[in-house]
This record gives structure tokens, C-alpha cells and sequence, in this order.
């Protein structure tokens, strides 16, 4: 199997992904897309702010491979639609920067990352959902590399997120890492951005 961060850059550090753009769960029923939109614009709110991450990685064969503590920070770039955030792993000296953002056109979420080699990964899928991936990217052996990201038992200061990595286009999946975002003690109100988030509002069209 060829190196995954040759194909899909460093995808062990990705953390803000483990967010946000989701895509619609097989049987599931289809949301409105103003109604998708609003439920993504609440995710964007509850990101906002700073986060210690505690990040699980596991080998090929599933047996764990390292854990190891990070931190995020995201804050806004323009309210309800962009934030941007960084990552930052000090003992893998992993550093990346991260922007997430409402597509209306796709009613859609997406996470666009870029590591420190300036190589870019992007995940998206249908907004207010807890599952998105990116795209297959052929690799030199002729493999198909995916990565898929679900958010998991989320809460207002606190949720994880699971990382799964295809080499055959999607068809099968194993685990890559567990990530358990924890939100920094001693934040609050405007310190946090959570004035985007409480009290809910109603999804607004940029015109």
C-alpha cells in the first residue's frame, strides 16, 4: 500500500475535519436545503473556540498505534458562514491550517486543510449531517484513497470523531484514528464565539 500522506497529505493530522461536512446516510430522509444549511450553520457555531484533542492513531491492522495531545483553535472569519483554525500536534510536530465554510450552491459544509508540506486536502458533504469524505485519489499502484470522517457523540463542550481510509475507492474501510475534542477550560461567552451559537437563528441566504 503506498504511504497515505503522499497521496492524501498527512490525513493523521487532521483534526478540524473531524467537524463539520457530512454527507447523507444511505435510507436516510433528505432535509430541506435551508433547513441542512441551518443545522451546519449550529456546527459552525459550536466549533468555534479552543479545544484539546486527544488523537488515537491505529496501524493497518487496527491494533493501536500512538496517542498523542494537540490542541485547535477556530474563530470566525465572517459570521454563520467561515471559520478558520489551526491545528497543532507538538509531538509529532504537526501544524496545519484549516478553513470551514457553508457551500449554499451544494447545501453543503467543506473543510479545506493545508499542512505544512502546502499540499491541500479537502472533505465535504450535505450540511447538518455527521459523516463527509473526500474525493478517491488515484495513487501510483493504481489504488483508490479515500479518507471518511464521522463526529460522534457531540455536545456543547465536548465530541469525538472517528477517521476511517479506503485504498479501494470506498468499497471497504479500516479504522485511522479516534480523536476526543475537549473544549478548554475557562472559556465563555464572546471568548468562544458562542454568541454565533445560543440562541439558534434562523438560516439567512447571502445575497
Amino acid at each position: 500500500m503506498p504511504a497515505l500522506n503522499r497521496i492524501l497529505p498527512s490525513w493523521r493530522s487532521l483534526s478540524a475535519s473531524l467537524v463539520l461536512a457530512c454527507s447523507p446516510l444511505a435510507g436516510e430522509a433528505m432535509e430541506s436545503p435551508a433547513s441542512a444549511l441551518a443545522e451546519g450553520i449550529d456546527q459552525l457555531r459550536q466549533t468555534v473556540g479552543t479545544w484539546n484533542v486527544t488523537t488515537t492513531q491505529y496501524r493497518n491492522d487496527g491494533t493501536i498505534a500512538r496517542t498523542v495531545a494537540g490542541t485547535c483553535q477556530f474563530e470566525w472569519v465572517v459570521p454563520d458562514r467561515v471559520i478558520s483554525g489551526r491545528s497543532n500536534i507538538p509531538m509529532l510536530g504537526q501544524m496545519s491550517g484549516i478553513l470551514i465554510y457553508v457551500n449554499e450552491q451544494r447545501a453543503a459544509l467543506e473543510m479545506a486543510q493545508v499542512d505544512a508540506n502546502g499540499q491541500l486536502t479537502v472533505l465535504s458533504g450535505t450540511a447538518g449531517r455527521e459523516l463527509r469524505s473526500t474525493a478517491p485519489v488515484a495513487a501510483p499502484d493504481g489504488s483508490k484513497v479515500q479518507l471518511r470522517v464521522t463526529r460522534l457523540n457531540a455536545g456543547p463542550d465536548r465530541f469525538e470523531s472517528r477517521l476511517d481510509v479506503s485504498t479501494d475507492g470506498g468499497t471497504s474501510w479500516r479504522p485511522g484514528q479516534h480523536q476526543r475534542f475537549v473544549r478548554a477550560k475557562g472559556e465563555a461567552g464572546d471568548a468562544a464565539g458562542l454568541r454565533y451559537r445560543k440562541p439558534s437563528q434562523t438560516y439567512v441566504p447571502l445575497t
